[in-house]
């Protein structure tokens, strides 16, 4: 047989554990890369749902395309120098994507964001996996059709060996599932996880090619190459373009980046989209979300306690202690490093509780209740389907207590039939009921508040209007805090509260069972881009590239 002809005179290959270790690296590489992709993608893309079946949908094809074609390059010819020099190239490809991917993903989204009118998320991330994940896994996914090929001497054990190289595939994929989630990730970043992975792979074939004395000035090539790209990739961030940033880094959860300005210290979780936490040097009101959302505790009908689900580093808490000193308050935050971070460089009240945990689960397992509490979980453009639907609304209604209130922060203004907004404010209010939820508008952002109470024995749904009109707010505001500042600001508060309609037959409930905030967010980011973008796609039409890189400078 031609194929045992050509592994025969290669000593490398006479023990088929070398081939079994081949499948080993080359299933942990897969699993690694596609888990890194995700990490890669979500301080630009987010890490919803869409983006992560882009990823899985992507990589899936190419692993299936390299699959076809491993095989007919195996049978028409067996030589596995050609394998491990597929496997050569994925390794160094992979280890350049910390360094090169970033770049192709800033520059594909911003040709995107000036030509596409819709499905934004979907094209730019797909495009972004295609063009930067699908060759190194395809030439990955020829692996086992290849080495199939070459550890099978006779058909009595072929289905044993091809059992154990499955195996083996399976071990190293459950490996490069863990290892980057829980271990290389969280402690050396995104970044060095990609050359921790492409590094083991790049030894496989070296080994194999040193073994053999052939292809030196590829060895040499591609070792340089992973030597340089480990030299300059952990020097450079998410946001390269950055220069005053105080902090970058990355848990298990999120892309973290704290930036000090001269007026401020900011937290985000996205190097695209908005700001998830902010400190002001001087005392006052923020300019952002947090100030609308004082209201809540104006319409209350007491302001003793408040539980903010989605503390980040504090900023909602540190208002409500500058107004409300004497208040009790309680924060959960699921990822611990972003609260380390608030004790680091955000001043984090020091007696404010924080639990480390899912803010659902929390709820589930407390039997406090509130005067406030803050939903402030919807992070970036994610919104975790689990705390937008009926049954988590009333979980929350369940922990305020009479005359409370709840404060959602809806972080991306999007309207009409059918859009993430809409479908929140329908589905609060089919469970606080209709006459007891308002809105507001947060101006120059595209954020809205949304405020739901939960209404005392006796009172009736025109209580809460009542109290949010702008002489009982002001009045109730002063009368709490003592501060003229906030109470000017809840007159401007009052004067854009808008009343959420009862929801009827054609209105979209999100429950546990069917919430679609994926589909529904991503309308929302087209109406963003089609908002800000634009004027830019005009110049495009009218007056070309040149045009638009005019009108960029």
């Amino acid at each position: 047989m031609a194929h045992i002809t050509e592994a025969s005179e290669r000593p490398i290959l006479k023990s088929k554990v070398f081939l079994y270790v081949t499948e080993f690296f080359s299933g942990m590489s897969v699993m690694a890369a596609e888990l890194g992709a995700s990490r890669l993608l979500a301080p630009y893309f987010s890490s919803s749902q869409i983006v992560w079946t882009i990823i899985i949908g992507t990589i899936m094809i190419a692993l299936a395309l390299g699959a076809v074609f491993g095989g007919k390059w195996a049978d028409k010819d067996p030589n596995p120098d050609k394998l491990y020099m597929r496997i050569m190239i994925a390794a160094v490809w992979i280890s350049l994507i910390p360094l090169v991917g970033k770049y192709l993903i800033l520059i594909i989204s911003g040709l995107l964001i000036v030509t596409v009118s819709t499905n934004f998320l979907i094209i730019a991330a797909f495009i972004s996996c295609a063009i930067i994940f699908v060759p190194p896994l395809f030439l990955l996914g020829t692996v086992t059709a290849g080495l199939n090929k070459f550890a099978t001497t006779s058909l009595e054990d072929n289905a044993s060996v091809v059992g154990r190289l499955s195996a083996c595939n399976t071990i190293g994929s459950i490996l490069g599932t863990f290892l980057p989630t829980f271990v290389t990730i969280p402690a050396v970043g995104t970044f060095v996880s990609f050359l921790i992975f492409s590094g083991a792979l790049l030894i496989i074939p070296l080994a194999y090619f040193i073994s053999i004395k052939a292809h030196r000035v590829a060895c040499a090539v591609s070792a340089v190459m992973f030597v340089a790209t480990s030299c300059v990739s952990p020097l450079t961030g998410f946001a390269f373009w950055e220069t005053n940033l105080a902090y970058e880094g990355e848990s298990i959860y999120n892309y973290l980046q704290v930036k000090n300005l001269s007026d401020r210290t900011i937290l985000s979780t996205n190097v695209l989209f908005g700001v998830q936490s902010v400190t002001m040097k001087d005392p006052g009101l923020t300019g952002m979300y947090y100030d609308t959302a004082l209201a809540a505790p104006a319409l209350a009908d007491k302001a003793d306690s408040a539980l903010i689900l989605g503390m980040g580093t504090g900023t909602y808490a540190r208002q409500l202690k500058q107004y409300y000193p004497d208040m009790a308050i309680t924060g959960v935050e699921i990822d611990q490093k972003i609260t380390n971070l608030a004790g680091q460089y955000f001043s984090e009240p020091s007696d404010v509780p924080v639990s480390t945990y899912d803010g659902r689960a929390w709820l589930a397992a407390s039997r406090d209740s509130y005067d406030v509490i803050m939903v402030d979980a919807y992070q970036d453009i994610t919104i975790p389907f689990q705390m937008s639907s009926t049954e988590f609304f009333s979980m929350v209604r369940e922990h305020l207590n009479p005359g409370g209130v709840m404060v959602v922060n809806m972080n991306m203004v999007s309207d009409g039939r059918g859009s993430i907004n809409e479908a929140l404010s329908d589905t609060i209010a089919s469970v606080f009921g209709a006459g007891n939820v308002l809105t507001a508008d947060v101006p120059n952002t595209t954020n809205r508040e949304l405020f739901a109470k939960k209404s005392s024995a006796g009172q009736s749904a025109s209580d809460m209007k009542q109290v949010a009109k702008a002489d009982r707010l002001c009045q109730r505001t002063y009368a709490r805090t003592s501060s003229s500042e906030l109470q000017w600001y809840m007159e401007k508060v009052a004067g854009r509260f808008a009343a959420v309609q009862h929801p009827d037959s054609s209105s979209t409930i999100l429950t546990d069972d069917k919430a679609p905030v994926e589909v529904l967010g991503m309308r929302a980011i087209d109406q963003i881009i089609a908002q800000e973008a634009g004027p830019y796609r005009e110049i495009l039409q009218k007056e070309g590239i040149g045009g638009l890189l005019r009108a960029v400078q």
